[in-house]
């Protein structure tokens, strides 16, 4: 009898998962439903950090106010950085992994491609996807290290906001929003797809609630580096200072008396009283 070898193919084909959670979870629909629980949260992420944003338009305390309820409890903030972090992991994760089942399913791509029903945001996930983590470690390193940042302060959170979006900086975030918008719009409305609502592509519920939820989130962080571009949230200290209190102000104005008050030794004396 004759042995014989295995093929070098036969050799890299990987092991296919043996528990049912296993396969489930490197399946296609896994990582989809992987995508679509970790855009969850990542869309109730950027919800609720474009709200606390919209803080600084009540002035710098009702901003530092906020920063500072959120480092109240250090623990607790960082047990939420961590999981965002994990979740933005597990996102990048899942959509490599699609990308590396569509690549094998076919090695060879199209001749010639048309788009017949992919919209321009389907089509630039890609693009926009690497974009935007690149943009989110930019977003670090700027307004919560203070690494780039050309005048950070720790302790104040309106200053370094106020100062660090003008300029070319506040351009670079508005576009960086145009880029969310793209991949927040295709990604809330794939999510609902994959969770199970049954909606077609044109005139449907779920295109609609990524339409207003992706308006809502993204006008509302642009508006704040726009603002701040035009001149309209600057620091508070460039406003006019406030009325004085002095002595001298509270005097009446001087076209409101003929003289000025006669001093006490100014007094005439009263004329003798005859004897």
């Amino acid at each position: 009898m004759s042995a014989v070898a295995p093929s070098p193919a036969a050799e890299r084909r990987p092991v296919p998962p043996r528990n049912r959670v296993q396969r489930f979870l490197t399946s296609s629909i896994g990582l989809k439903l992987i995508m679509a629980l970790t855009g969850v949260a990542l869309s109730l992420f950027v919800l609720g950090h474009m709200l606390g944003n919209l803080q600084v338009f009540q002035g710098a305390e009702a901003l530092n106010d906020y920063a500072k309820l959120l480092r109240k409890e250090p623990a607790l903030l960082w047990a939420i950085r961590l999981g965002l972090l994990a979740t933005v992991g597990l996102h990048i994760y899942a959509f490599v992994a699609l990308l590396g089942k569509n690549s094998a399913a076919r090695p060879r791509g199209y001749r010639k491609q048309e788009y017949r029903s992919a919209s321009y945001a389907s089509r630039s996930m890609k693009l926009t996807g690497p974009l935007l983590l690149a943009f989110l470690v930019f977003h670090i390193l700027h307004l919560t290290t203070g690494t780039v940042h050309p005048s950070f302060d720790a302790h104040d959170v309106y200053h370094n906001v106020v100062t660090g979006l003008g300029g070319l900086v506040g351009l670079m975030y508005v576009l960086a929003m145009a880029m969310l918008a793209l991949h927040l719009w295709h990604g809330v409305w794939s999510m609902m797809l994959t969770l199970g609502l049954p909606e077609g592509r044109r005139g449907s519920t779920g295109r609609a609630v990524a339409t207003v939820f992706t308006l809502v989130v993204t006008l509302g962080f642009a508006v704040v580096p726009l603002l701040v571009m035009a001149g309209v949230v600057g620091p508070e200290d460039a406003a006019p200072p406030p009325a004085s209190t002095s002595d001298a102000a509270l005097a009446p104005p001087r076209d409101a008396a003929d003289a000025p008050a006669p001093r006490a030794d100014d007094t005439p004396a009263a004329p003798a009283q005859p004897q």
